[in-house]
C-alpha cells in the first residue's frame, strides 16, 4: 500500500514538472542578437584602480583590458546583461546605447594637460594585438557592422573623449573591423573643397549621416566643432582642432557617399553676413543767401571839374 502511494505521489510530482517547465523541443530561425554596437572605452587609471572603478561602483563595462605586458581580458559582466558605460548616447538615430551594445575598457592613463599642451598616452602595441581578436569575435557572434564599431567620444562628443586620438584605429580599419576612407578619393574629393570648404550646414548633415547626434543649427556652434574634432580624433588625429577644413569634409564626403558615386560639386560660397547700415550725422540745414545790396549808380561830375588829380604842395614837377 504504501509502495503504490509512494508510485501516486512520484508521477504527480513529475507531472508538475513538466507542466511548469520550458519545452525547448522546437527552435525559431526569426531572431538575432539584440547587440548593435561596439563601443571602446579608455579608463583613465591604472589596472588596480580600474579593476576597483568598474566591479564596485556603478559605472561598468563586459570586458576590461590590461596594459601588462602580456594583456588580460576580464569579462565582467555577461553579454546578455547591460552594462553601464555609454550612458547618454546616441549613434546612428539609436539612443541610450547601454541596453544595445558591448563596452569594452581598455586600461590607459588618458591625458594629461603640460605647458607645451594636452598630451595622451600611448596604446602598447601587445595591447592592440590582445584587443583585435576580442573585437572580431564579438561582431561575429553578434552580427555588428563595421560602422558601428565605435568609439565612446562618437557616441557621445560632448561629454567623452576616449579612446582618445592616441588610439590606432587604423589597425582596425586594416582588419576589416571599423570602416575607413579611401586615401586616392579623399584626395581626388578634397581638390574640389579647397576651392570652397562647404557651410555649417553641409558639416551637418554630413555628420549626422555619419551617425553622430548632432544638432542642425545651421551654424558653426560650439557642440558642431567638438563633434568635428571627435571625428577628427578617429580619422585625423594628427590635427583634432575641430576646424572645419578641406581635408576633413573630403574625408566626410567619402564616408557618406558611394564608392563610385562622381565627385560633388563646388559647394557654394557662405552668403556673408548682413550688416545693418549705421546711420550717418544728420546734415545742417543749408542757411539761404542774404541778398546783395545794390550798388549805388556813380553820379556824374559837375562840368568843369579837373579830371587830374592836384599836385602836392612841394613835388618837384615830372621832367
Amino acid at each position: 500500500m504504501k509502495s503504490l502511494a509512494a508510485t501516486l505521489l512520484i508521477a504527480l510530482l513529475a507531472g508538475c514538472a513538466t507542466q511548469g517547465g520550458i519545452d525547448k523541443t522546437y527552435t525559431a530561425k526569426g531572431q538575432g542578437s539584440r547587440v548593435r554596437f561596439l563601443v571602446l572605452h579608455y579608463t583613465v587609471a591604472d589596472k588596480p584602480a580600474s579593476i576597483k572603478i568598474l566591479t564596485e561602483q556603478q559605472v561598468s563595462a563586459h570586458y576590461l583590458l590590461t596594459d601588462d605586458a602580456s594583456p588580460t581580458i576580464y569579462g565582467l559582466v555577461d553579454e546578455t546583461r547591460s552594462a553601464y558605460h555609454a550612458g547618454n548616447s546616441s549613434w546612428k538615430g539609436y539612443t541610450q546605447l547601454n541596453n544595445s551594445s558591448i563596452g569594452i575598457e581598455i586600461v590607459n592613463a588618458g591625458w594629461k594637460d603640460t605647458p607645451q599642451g594636452r598630451v595622451y598616452a600611448p596604446f602598447p602595441q601587445t595591447q592592440i594585438d590582445a584587443l583585435i581578436p576580442l573585437v572580431k569575435d564579438i561582431v561575429a557572434r553578434h552580427g555588428i557592422l563595421p560602422e558601428n564599431v565605435v568609439a565612446h567620444s562618437d557616441i557621445a562628443p560632448l561629454r567623452k573623449q576616449d579612446p582618445g586620438p592616441m588610439f590606432p584605429w587604423y589597425q582596425l580599419a586594416q582588419a576589416g573591423l571599423i570602416v575607413w576612407p579611401d586615401a586616392n578619393r579623399v584626395a581626388a574629393v578634397r581638390q574640389v573643397f579647397d576651392v570652397q570648404v562647404p557651410d555649417a550646414v553641409w558639416f551637418q548633415k554630413k555628420l549626422a549621416a555619419h551617425g553622430y547626434g548632432v544638432t542642425q543649427s545651421g551654424v558653426f556652434d560650439q557642440p558642431t566643432r567638438t563633434t568635428i574634432a571627435a571625428f577628427q580624433m578617429k580619422y585625423r588625429p594628427a590635427n583634432i582642432a575641430g576646424e572645419p577644413d578641406a581635408e576633413t569634409a573630403a574625408m566626410l564626403e567619402v564616408l557618406t557617399t558611394p564608392a563610385n558615386a562622381p565627385l560633388p560639386p563646388v559647394p557654394p560660397a557662405p552668403i556673408p553676413e548682413m550688416r545693418p547700415v549705421q546711420p550717418t550725422q544728420p546734415v545742417d540745414p543749408v542757411q539761404p543767401i542774404q541778398p546783395v545790396q545794390p550798388v549805388q549808380p556813380v553820379q556824374p561830375l559837375p562840368p568843369g571839374t579837373p579830371t587830374t588829380p592836384p599836385t602836392p604842395p612841394n613835388t618837384p614837377p615830372v621832367a
